[in-house]
């Protein structure tokens, strides 16, 4: 038999759900999955072999970011040994400073003299934990080029606060020339002596 269509009963209309379902899911998961790629930076990263030379350099360490001593001994948060956390004074640097000692101590004939000084040094810098790598890698060099540097002091300045101080920036300046020579960023902004001795 034949079915014969008398007009009474309407041709079934097709689903348009199933088609909607084929074709908005995967738009949806697409458009959801390059969002996530976009947020976490995938997309707009540099092509691979550019170089940002800005992101090697070392960051300025705020104060408020500074890493305080004892601030992770299990006595609470930034807490001391009596529970308080640490008066934060006014003034003073924006910057935390961090503090490096060198390895040893170093020995060097003064200019024009029959003494000799043998001085400790530590350094500071107010950037992150960069510097202090390039100045562990570079210790060599620049152990070099402080012993340089003491070899041209006069018998005059190691004996005077005055001479010193100068000592002490003529020594940062020639650790700051090495790293910047070699890592192209210096980021020493002071030298300390934590030994000093003249005979």
């Amino acid at each position: 038999m034949e079915d014969i269509n008398d007009g009474t009963t309407q041709p079934k209309k097709k689903k348009k759900g199933k088609l909607l379902l084929f074709i908005g899911a995967p738009l949806l998961l697409a458009g959801g999955g390059g969002g996530a790629a976009y947020a976490m930076g995938w997309l707009n990263a540099a092509p691979e072999g550019a170089h940002d030379a800005k992101a090697d350099e070392p960051k300025l360490v705020p104060k408020s970011e500074e890493k305080k001593a004892g601030a992770a001994g299990g006595e609470g948060e930034g807490a001391g040994a009596g529970g308080k956390a640490a008066p934060a004074g006014e003034g003073g640097d924006k910057y935390a400073s961090t503090y490096y000692p060198l390895e040893k101590e170093f020995t060097s004939n003064l200019q024009d003299s029959v003494h000799f000084i043998q001085v400790g040094v530590a350094v500071s810098t107010p950037y992150d934990d960069k510097v202090l790598t390039n100045i562990k890698t570079h210790e060599v060099a620049i152990r070099s080029a402080v012993l340089m540097a003491l070899g041209e002091t006069s018998e005059d300045e190691v004996f005077t606060a005055a001479g010193k101080k100068g000592m002490q920036k003529r020594l940062a300046d020639a650790i700051n020339a090495v790293l910047k020579e070699k890592e192209g960023f210096g980021g020493v902004s002071n030298v300390y002596f934590t030994n000093f001795i003249v005979q």
